[in-house]
Formats: structure tokens, sequence, C-alpha cells
């Protein structure tokens, strides 16, 4: 897993020196988005004096968790979740972006949005919900177990393209070494803004986080802190 650079560190307002509450959430393994989005996070919590940790696993399975309270949130999911999910409360504004990306080995064409690819066999990653919610009702989609496992099928030629955050998808071809065979195509599906969610039970901490976020949103420190971790982890060897 990537570690936060200490220049990002230095971004971040000092905590209150009182013992630390702790929250637990769930991030969904080997997504690099989710590594960014829970750093960011780790600075607004460090606001309020709270301690994140993390349980790295499937997107699914984070669901079930978090839901029930298992675990004491989501890192970020898409602004649609407590619908299906009511135990689960967003925090406003936004923590992050995601920028959905076709990434193939054979195809070239002017992506123009989720219907510009029905036609092909897609993979996509489960419990990932903005690809689950593009794809819904198109002929072939394969749901793979992890974003690793999904570069791999693509290619063994197992679907024509797959989709995935544009900033995952380059991390994971370049960590399988793939760059010369895998390769995305343009522009993004669309940019979707994500939203950290807390268990039901954690409702009175919604507020206090959001305004936090909203503070360092404001001041561009979240922009920047965004950045600087998109930056470390492209460049990590």
């Amino acid at each position: 897993m990537w570690r936060i650079a200490v220049a990002c560190l230095s971004l971040l307002a000092a905590a209150p020196s009182q013992a630390q509450e702790l929250i637990r959430l769930a991030r969904i393994a080997d997504i690099p988005d989710q590594y960014v989005g829970g750093e960011m996070l780790r600075a607004v919590y460090a606001r309020l004096g709270i301690k994140l940790e993390f349980e790295d696993v499937p997107g699914k399975r984070a669901l079930v968790l978090s839901s029930a309270g298992e675990v004491d949130g989501e890192i970020q999911r898409i602004g649609t979740l407590s619908r299906d999910y009511p135990t689960l409360v967003q925090v406003t504004p936004a923590i992050n972006y995601i920028e959905p990306a076709v990434f193939t080995t054979k195809l070239h064409f002017d992506v123009a949005g989720w219907n510009s690819i029905r036609g092909y066999s897609i993979g996509i990653v489960r419990g990932v919900g903005s690809s689950e919610a593009g794809t819904r009702g198109m002929a072939e989609v394969t749901a793979t177990t992890s974003l690793e496992s999904m570069v791999k099928m693509l290619d063994a030629d197992r679907f024509e393209l797959m989709v995935t955050d544009l900033f995952s998808g380059l991390v994971a071809v370049r960590k399988l070494n793939l760059q010369a065979r895998i390769y995305p195509l343009s522009p993004p599906l669309e940019r979707i803004h994500v939203y950290h969610y807390l268990h039901e039970r954690h409702r009175d901490l919604v507020p206090k986080v959001g305004k936090v976020i909203a503070q360092m949103e404001a001041s561009g420190e979240l922009a920047t802190l965004r950045e600087a971790l998109v930056k470390q982890v492209l460049s990590a060897p």
C-alpha cells in the first residue's frame, strides 16, 4: 500500500492534543482512488482530533460491513448510495471525484459517454458503484473480484475493454508492467463526485465532518492534497 508523503502531512493543521477518538472505515482493497480518498479524509478527521483506521476488503464486502455497522462507514462512494443502503448517511460536500474511463488493448474510438461502449464486452470490478450503474442493462458485462484481476483478464482478451477510474487504472496497468499493451481511451466516460458515508450511529458527527470538508475545499487545501497524493502514487516505484 502506498504511504502518504511527509510533504502532504504538512498541509494539515495540528490536531487537538486530547486522546483521539477512533473511526474505522471500509476501504475497497487495492483501488488507488480509495487510498487517495482515505488520506484526504485522514486530513479532515485530524482537524477534529479523530484518528482513522481502514479495513481493506472487496467492494461488496465493504458495503456489508459498513451498512451493518461493523465498521463506521465508507471512505467514498457515489451520491446515490443511501438509497440502497439507508443506514449509511452521506456527508456533504463531496470529498473527492473519480473519472471512470475505458481501457483496452485493441480498440480505438472517441468515447462519448456510457452508451458508446454498449456494444462491447466489458469488465468491471464487482462492488464499484459507478461501474455497476454505468453498465447496468448492457449485455456483456463481467464483474471481477479485483482491479488487478480485471487488468489480467483484459490482457488475456477475456473482454474487449474494462472500465475503472482513470487514475486507478493507470496505476494498476503500470504495476503489472502492461503499459505497452493496455491503454486508456479518451475522454473519460464522465466525472463523478463521490461522498464520504458514516453509519447512522454517527449521525451527530456528519455535520462536523462536512463543515471541515467545506472549509478545506474553500481554502484549496483538499485540491492541493489530492494532487500531491495522485502524483505520489503515480510516481511510486
